[in-house]
C-alpha cells in the first residue's frame, strides 16, 4: 500500500510518502508563499522520488486544527487528487499523531478509525 501524507496544520508543511516499504519526507515553512505553492511542492516531491501519482493508493490529509488558508489548501489539493486519480482519501486530526509519528495513520486505518472521504476541517480561532 503506497501512501501520501499532507500535513499543513502546524508551523511547518510536512509531506511524507510511504512507497514500496520505503519512506520519504520533506518539510517546508508554513507560510503564505508555500501554501500558495502547495500543489508544486507535492508534485515536485513526488517527481524527485520518481513516484507517479497513479501508484499512490491513499492520501491522508491533516484536517486541523490549523490556519484556515493552509488547511483549506491541503484539503482542496487532497480532494483534487482523489477526484482526478480515484485515490482513497482519509482525513485525520493533529491530536491523532504523537511524537510526529505519522506512521500511526496506517494503524488507525487498519483499525477503522479513519473515515474514507469524510473531511471535517478544524480551524484555529
Amino acid at each position: 500500500m503506497n501512501n501520501l501524507i499532507i500535513d499543513t496544520a502546524g508551523e511547518i508543511i510536512f509531506l511524507k510518502i510511504m512507497y514500496n516499504d520505503k519512506e520519504y519526507n520533506i518539510k517546508h515553512d508554513n507560510c503564505r508563499k508555500n501554501f500558495d505553492e502547495l500543489v508544486n511542492l507535492v508534485f515536485n516531491f513526488l517527481s524527485e522520488k520518481n513516484i507517479d501519482l497513479s501508484t499512490i493508493d491513499n492520501v491522508f490529509v491533516n484536517q486541523g486544527p490549523g490556519k484556515y488558508t493552509s488547511i483549506r489548501s491541503a484539503i482542496s489539493l487532497a480532494k483534487a487528487i482523489k477526484t482526478v486519480k480515484n485515490i482513497n482519501l482519509y482525513g485525520y486530526y493533529s491530536d491523532q499523531i504523537t511524537n510526529n509519528n505519522h506512521n500511526i495513520l496506517i494503524e488507525l486505518l487498519k483499525e477503522g478509525r479513519l473515515t474514507k472521504a469524510f473531511i471535517q476541517p478544524k480551524y484555529l480561532n
